[in-house]
């Protein structure tokens, strides 16, 4: 069955509308918290529910069946869960694998493969994390941002170029 309900940092586990956030009273709704974490929508996609066709999505998605096919979340996070068995092209800003993706993952921010997931395929990324335990087969191409220093430089010469004119 698809849902939305709020994200949580391990599949298969969901928070009620009131965050479990440590030191707080059960009883204050997030929202009336000052500095409460924003809560994000994370459509999911249940374990008996089998897709053969492509998914593009604007929000977070959580996967736990079986899918065949291209997965696009411009800009937005893909967790794998436990029971997922996905055979896909995959590109999103974050992936996180905590179950089986054969294919090619593309994550704008970064891949995580969590100590029982598996990845078949080549991954491209900015940074990753493979847990002990974990499988991966494939080759990583770490994509390179500009760092702070070289943006820097780049903008002081174009400042300099520009005010000579």
């Amino acid at each position: 069955m698809w849902t939305k309900e709020t994200q949580s940092e391990i599949p298969g586990t969901s928070q009620s509308k009131e965050s479990k956030i440590p030191g707080t009273p059960m009883n204050v709704p997030a929202g009336n918290r000052p500095n409460a974490p924003s809560a994000r929508t994370l459509a999911c996609l249940g374990s008996t529910i089998v897709v053969k066709g492509e998914i593009t999505s604007d929000e977070d998605l959580q996967i736990d069946g079986k899918v065949e096919g291209n997965i696009s979340l411009r800009g937005h996070r893909l967790t794998v869960g436990r029971t997922a068995q996905l055979n896909s092209e995959i590109n999103a800003r974050e992936v996180v694998v905590y179950g089986n993706a054969s294919g090619n993952l593309r994550a704008r921010d970064r891949v995580e493969i969590k100590k029982d997931g598996q990845v078949i395929g080549d991954i491209t990324t900015t940074r990753i994390s493979i847990e002990d335990g974990a499988y991966f087969k494939g080759h990583i191409e770490i994509e390179r941002g500009q760092s702070s220093v070289q943006a820097t430089k780049e903008n002081e010469e174009i400042s300099v170029s520009t005010a000579a004119y």
